[in-house]
């Protein structure tokens, strides 16, 4: 039997929670996205098949405070807290958290904490 690699565990896991997680126009998802580089995190209306509001490290808003952020869970606050901004201007406090197949652990946590400190509930 052979080990699935480490991206081949994660997709399998976000398939498994893809089935159970769905958001809609009340209660939008919230899906993160983790590269090694780079944190993205969006609120997302399933049945509409939209994105309502996104963020990330590589956001321009967040470019033109620092010219780099590095791939740390203080960069995934920022992006939490964002995000949360932004979904609460277009009316959103509550979501279904969606962390992508992740383990909800160090950059996937922090942004989850920050977006919860911001505002968002989950």
């Amino acid at each position: 039997m052979t080990k699935l690699s480490r991206k081949l565990q994660t997709q399998k896991r976000h398939r498994r929670l893809r089935r159970y997680l769905i958001g809609d126009a009340t209660r939008p998802r919230l899906s993160v996205y983790r590269s090694n580089n780079h944190i993205y995190a969006q609120v997302i209306d399933d049945s509409a098949q939209t994105t309502i509001c996104s963020a990330s490290t590589v956001d321009k808003e967040l470019k033109e405070k620092s010219e780099k952020l590095p791939s740390d869970c203080n960069s995934s606050s920022i992006v939490g807290k964002l995000l949360a901004k932004r979904a609460i201007k277009k009316g959103i406090k509550q979501v279904i958290f969606d962390r992508g197949g992740n383990l909800y652990h160090g950059r996937v946590k922090a942004l989850a904490d920050a977006a919860r400190e911001a505002g968002l509930e989950f």
